[in-house]
């Protein structure tokens, strides 16, 4: 069967989308079919798969996997790109809705819609930092400075939930030799990742301060590799520069795909602001097999 899909991206932070809101999905081998649209020679090419269902307590329900076939609770970029897209086609008129995830209920507002490109801000809720929530075996309460021996070496670390454990790694307090644009994150991201200290895997972010408003990073997300943007990511750096006093509670962060907004609001909950683009539709062909 041809399966029909949506190409979305968040600062290039990008995504294989199915509308199951419009159409019921199909019963698939959906870790299969991700691994396949994801991959960028043979397949779509993107970070992952989203599916876009009705939820059961919220008017929609992300479903997500990574390029591996994985499945992930919660993605920044790839819930604005959803949030424009249920908006854009009509299924929704309100300007602020909620979508159930893996990682709970998440709360999006349209900031901007147009025709096939659009801002939304996400409330990613209340930053955890208990180490058994994020998960981690690094001690802790907030896990901050905390030593994570590395191939060899030891990184000092912040280690954050955003409904997806994080690393956060400050380069003004560990050297790997070069600047943040020369990191050869297919060589370290990996090391990160795997670490016992966290026993769900981990997404890493390598981040650079620039200013008590402006960081910037690169990031290795668990089951994609390094992708262009990841907003779980940028909000946890935010977190985790702000708890060690390297920025204010609000600042850009820039990534290779872009800039995004991130606030540690004063409430508790952080802010993640940014763009949300389609690219192209299509349809990919697939196995009609049952799960």
């Amino acid at each position: 069967m041809d399966l029909a899909f949506i190409k979305m991206e968040g600062a290039g932070n990008d995504y294989v989308y199915v509308d199951g809101v419009g159409r019921p999905l199909p019963d698939l081998d959906w870790p299969e079919v991700a691994r396949r649209v994801s991959d960028r020679r043979f397949g779509v090419g993107s970070d992952g798969l989203i599916l876009i269902a009705r939820g059961e307590r919220a008017p929609f329900r992300m479903i997500m996997f990574n390029a591996d076939g994985s499945r992930g609770e919660m993605c920044g970029n790839g819930m604005r790109c959803l949030a424009f897209y249920v908006h854009a086609a009509g299924y929704t008129a309100a300007p602020e809705f909620e979508v159930e995830t893996d990682g709970g209920p998440v709360r999006v507002a349209i900031l901007e819609s147009g025709r096939r490109r659009g801002r939304v801000r996400v409330d990613m809720g209340p930053p955890r930092l208990e180490p058994e929530r994020i998960p981690t075996t690094l001690p802790g309460t907030p896990v901050v400075g905390a030593p994570l021996e590395v191939d060899g070496r030891t990184v000092r670390v912040a280690a954050v939930s955003m409904g997806n454990p994080h690393c956060v790694v400050f380069l003004d307090e560990n050297h790997f030799g070069a600047p943040l644009d020369g990191l050869d994150l297919e060589a370290i991201g990996p090391l990160f990742e795997h670490h016992p200290a966290f026993p769900q895997r981990v997404n890493t972010e390598f981040v650079e301060v620039e200013g008590p408003d402006r960081l910037r990073m690169r990031v290795w997300e668990r089951g994609s590799g390094e992708t262009w943007a990841c907003g779980t990511g940028a909000c946890a750096a935010l977190v985790a520069a702000a708890l060690t006093g390297r920025s204010g509670r609000r600042a850009r962060v820039g990534v290779r795909g872009g800039e995004l907004e991130v606030e540690w609001a004063a409430g508790g909950h952080v802010f993640l602001s940014g763009p949300a683009v389609e690219v192209f539709r299509g349809t990919f062909p697939v196995e009609e097999e049952r799960v």
